[in-house]
């Protein structure tokens, strides 16, 4: 018993010692790295919350591209950084669902080398063709490819990237045959599709309303379950191909190993982020689906995604290795 003040001593340093580090972070810049090139719907979400989540924390966040390998270089790099609260990730379904289930020489383990902070959104693609395609819709689609096998192609934001992948489950939902395209980024695929060399692709609402909007390409429909209110003149393609459908989600995490405390600062900050409504009529005009949560509810959707997609993949005979 003598010993017992000396333990509660030693608790409440503990403690002491913890609040005050809550309270001193972040006392300078924090990153958030996205894996993907600028211009894309990730890069343009990670700008809508981080800046309503530095006000929140007090600091200025800023947002670094590292694009490469599908998501996995600017992955990686956050997967070996400190886990100090000042170095974050925004991942997607390509980054830490995706790419697991068909790559095991990913440099990473998702459920090893990563805390979840929260899911930040969802969101549904448009299938896109050039003005001068003879498609005028889905169906139109899917039987010019059923007629030429192979001959129609498709770009993608590279091999085993979501574009890629939903695009590959199109093709096994509709008996067709088509050639991938693999790009370093759905920005890049953009310019050739409106030059009319790339024959279709799934891109982000965010990234693609914009040139359909502007005449520049023509979109046929969308991969949500139903229409989407951002668009409701574009069918769903589950009204033309029964069970198709796809939704891509947005993510934060940090390095393992970070603290409890601070990855509770940066999980209400972004909630609260979520919680704004400048950031939520940015994301309507994104076409992305406001989420937040808990670290633990993010875990648990992560877990069910990476299994439907490893289930897809085995499915597909979609695989890097």
């Amino acid at each position: 018993m003598k010993f017992f003040p000396a333990v509660l001593l030693f608790a409440y340093a503990v403690l002491a010692g913890s609040l005050v580090h809550a309270q001193s972070y972040p006392d300078r810049p924090v990153r958030i790295i996205i894996p993907f090139p600028p211009g894309g719907a990730t890069d343009t979400l990670a700008r809508v919350v981080s800046q309503k989540m530095g006000k929140t924390l007090g600091q200025t966040i800023i947002v670094e591209n590292r694009a490469g390998a599908t998501g996995a270089i600017g992955s990686d790099a956050i997967a070996k950084a400190a886990p100090d609260g000042y170095n974050l990730l925004l991942a997607t379904s390509s980054t830490h669902a995706i790419a697991p289930a068909i790559n095991s020489r990913l440099p990473y383990d998702v459920a090893r080398d990563f805390t979840p902070i929260t899911q930040l959104g969802s969101a549904a693609a448009i299938l896109l063709v050039p003005n001068n395609s003879p498609a005028k819709s889905v169906q139109n689609l899917v039987d010019i490819a059923r007629k030429n096998p192979g001959r129609l192609n498709y770009g993608s934001s590279g091999k085993g990237s979501y574009s890629h992948l939903v695009a590959a489950i199109f093709q096994a939902k509709t008996n067709t045959l088509m050639t991938h395209i693999p790009y370093k980024g759905t920005a890049a695929v953009i310019p050739d599709m409106i030059g009319g060399s790339i024959d279709f692709m799934f891109e982000s609402i965010s990234v693609a309303l914009p040139r359909v909007r502007e005449g520049q390409l023509r979109a046929l429909g969308v991969t949500s379950p139903k229409r989407t209110p951002l668009a409701p003149e574009f069918p769903a393609i589950s009204e033309t191909v029964p069970g198709f459908e796809s939704l891509v989600w947005y993510g934060l995490y940090g390095p393992k190993g970070m603290p409890e405390d601070i990855v509770q600062r940066i999980n209400a900050a972004a909630n609260q982020a979520l919680d704004d409504a400048e950031v939520k009529a940015q994301f309507t005009r994104l076409g992305i689906d406001p989420a937040g949560g808990t670290p633990q509810q993010f875990t648990q959707m992560v877990v069910a995604d990476s299994a439907k997609w490893k289930r897809i993949a085995t499915e597909l005979k979609v695989a890097l290795d």
